[in-house]
């Protein structure tokens, strides 16, 4: 209990958790929108029988009730503009214009919380982003000529992931509670009804046809979504932007590895140098000795 007291820790910890849902969605027979409305679905569930067994009753605040609400449109809005951006230019170029969401928490760090990154910092994103790059890698010649819809697409992925992260951090502001189960419940109810009209109004099915995908989806929502977004968000108060936006680097750096180890994925010393790169900026950037003043 003393470790997990630790908010880098915590945060750590969500992002593996989070990073398994390539792996998730890869094991499932089911389209990428539908998937995403049953990690939320099954999400929501089991936060919701966590707080009926536990007796525990909603009480959010006005500001908390409006605040979970934009936290689920943000979600929702991330979530459509990476699988059309996927679409466009392929999940390796998606995933990394996603991520340079670090850059838009640094900046508002700066502009709105007054939260000065330290020098090791600004080098360790950029630094981050590199070694994301080597990892998954891309190649512009293979882009078809409509590319840039998918690179816009990509960006306000980026976008809607920080906006997401700073809501969160808000949210966990008007919480007396560490753990944010009620507020999770909440955003990830409010997620799936949006998920649900999404995958409705592009023509897909809700159908799960086999109770393997079934197990997968439920692991997907109670291990990634669940409990992994409730330890990043009981950290998001208590580290400053920079750290958590690089900390969450580590999502789709270890879902490198799990590739590696679970579906036996080729490596490059390329994408192993990458990997080397990006752990060790995010340690850089999250070790005490780096934070600001």
């Amino acid at each position: 209990m003393t470790l997990l007291a630790n908010p880098t820790l915590r945060l750590f910890i969500g992002a593996a958790l989070i990073s398994l849902s390539p792996i998730w969605v890869r094991l499932v027979d089911v389209a990428p929108s539908t998937s995403g409305f049953y990690r939320v679905l099954f999400g929501s569930a089991a936060l919701a029988v966590y707080l009926i067994a536990t007796r525990r009753q909603l009480h959010l605040s006005q500001r908390a009730w409006w605040l979970a609400i934009a936290a689920a449109i943000f979600l929702t809005f991330d979530l459509w503009f990476w699988h059309r951006s996927i679409n466009y230019i392929g999940p390796g170029l998606a995933t990394l214009l996603a991520n340079f969401q670090v850059f838009i928490m640094m900046i508002a760090g700066i502009v709105f919380l007054k939260q000065m990154p330290s020098p090791v910092q600004l080098l360790a994103v950029p630094l981050a982003l590199l070694g994301l790059a080597l990892i998954i890698g891309f190649d512009w010649s293979a882009l078809p000529e409509d590319y840039t819809l998918g690179v816009v697409f990509g960006l306000l992925t980026a976008l809607m992931y920080a906006a997401y992260l700073l809501t969160l951090r808000a949210v966990r502001k008007t919480s007396a509670f560490r753990v944010l189960t009620r507020e999770m419940a909440v955003i990830s109810v409010f997620c799936a009804v949006m998920m649900a009209m999404t995958v409705l109004a592009e023509g897909e099915s809700l159908a799960i046809s086999t109770y393997e995908d079934l197990g997968w989806l439920v692991a997907y929502g109670v291990l990634s979504h669940c409990m992994g977004w409730l330890f990043i968000a009981s950290s998001l108060s208590e580290v400053s932007t920079v750290e958590a936006g690089l900390a969450l680097l580590l999502q789709p750096t270890l879902s490198f590895f799990w590739e590696v180890l679970f579906f036996d994925r080729a490596m490059t010393a390329i994408e192993l140098v990458g990997a080397g790169i990006a752990l060790a900026a995010i340690y850089l950037g999250s070790r005490p000795s780096s934070k600001q003043i």
